[in-house]
């Protein structure tokens, strides 16, 4: 099932959550909606299940008009951050309440839907836990279960809202590659809203970052990383860091340093150099004079701070394990080896 949002905005009194989105979804694509609290990622997913209408703007599904059309008329498979399953009853009831409240002329046969419930539960690989009830399995496994019974009604759309946003670390890192792998398999059109942007690069064909109720940038999750359309796509996506200064003459040159960055199709003025942590390199001169600060243990990265003159934000890079780690207070010069140059960022 394509998608086509055409002109869409929703407004909450005086709140503007939606402002003019287009966005046209090919058949079979699992896109991520990514952006951060008051983007208006929900209200997007919420528009496209029906459980919200919109004040202007289309909705169409297949080449149809479905912007009047509520969750059921749509059959669209949604799925929530905490799970929604009815506690009192059990995994195999969970599955099958979608098919049991279907109008009479669309219900299986029971033993139609006993064979869809327990194939889905096969697929799910919790097929033991069929007579267990939610409270009775681990979060990872609800998360199982909550999507097996919105996939039970074989929907036109599968819609995900911050899905593994329960879950602790570990299973949510277990559950991304999980997720692909039965997108992979079944070919849902999948429409995915998180605010991590782990997730969101790992698991989307397509990644749209949005900001204010607006889409800052769409495009295949290594271009978006790569290319950031503007300064907030850059801070936004990743680890980055950040300087002020001016650009004259397609230089950039941060305050308190005397070192320069070409940049080309920028305008003269106030302007902010990114880079990632790991696009740096220590110079023997000519580069940004720093002074070394802590260094910091993450997960087998070596993350060493420093502090930039006149600079009121401090810069990180990963320290290479084959070089040594400077003493505290030290200084150093370092070069980033990739930058972007955003004009007037200093001012956003």
């Amino acid at each position: 099932m394509d998608i086509r949002i055409t002109g869409l905005r929703k407004s909450f009194g005086t709140f503007a959550a939606l402002q003019g989105v287009d966005l046209p979804i090919p058949s079979g694509q699992l896109l991520a909606v990514l952006g951060p609290s008051g983007a208006g990622k929900t209200t997007l997913l919420r528009l496209l299940a029906g459980l919200e209408t919109p004040d202007t703007g289309r909705i169409d599904f297949g080449g149809r008009d479905a912007t009047t059309l509520n969750l059921r008329q749509r059959r669209v498979g949604l799925v929530f951050q905490h799970f929604a399953l009815f506690p009192h009853l059990n995994v195999f009831e969970n599955v099958a309440f979608g098919l049991r409240v279907l109008p009479r002329g669309e219900r299986p046969a029971p033993a139609a839907m006993a064979r869809r419930v327990a194939g889905l539960l096969e697929r799910m690989q919790i097929a033991d836990l069929r007579e267990r009830f939610p409270g009775q399995i681990s979060g990872g496994q609800r998360q199982r279960v909550a999507l097996a019974r919105a996939m039970a009604i074989e929907p036109s759309v599968l819609l995900l809202d911050e899905p593994f946003g329960a879950l602790d670390a570990k299973v949510r890192s277990e559950l991304r590659g999980w997720l692909r792998t039965i997108h992979d398999q079944t070919g849902y059109t999948t429409v995915f809203v998180t605010h991590d942007q782990h997730e969101a690069l790992e698991l989307a064909d397509r990644l749209v970052v949005m900001r204010e109720g607006r889409i800052e940038q769409d495009g295949p999750p290594a271009q978006v990383y790569a290319q950031p359309a503007n300064a907030f796509v850059y801070d936004f996506l990743g680890r980055c860091n950040r300087l002020y200064g001016q650009v004259r003459a397609g230089v950039f040159q941060a305050v308190g340093s005397d070192a320069g960055f070409a940049c080309i199709d920028v305008v003269d003025g106030p302007a902010c150099l990114y880079w990632r942590p790991h696009d740096t390199v220590f110079a023997v001169e000519g580069g940004l004079a720093a002074r070394a600060g802590a260094v910091r243990q993450i997960a087998g990265r070596r993350v060493l701070a420093l502090a930039i003159p006149e600079q009121a934000r401090a810069v990180e890079i990963d320290l290479p394990n084959d070089r040594a780690i400077p003493d505290h207070g030290a200084a150093v010069h370092l070069r980033p080896t990739a930058y972007r140059v955003y004009a007037d960022a200093a001012q956003r």
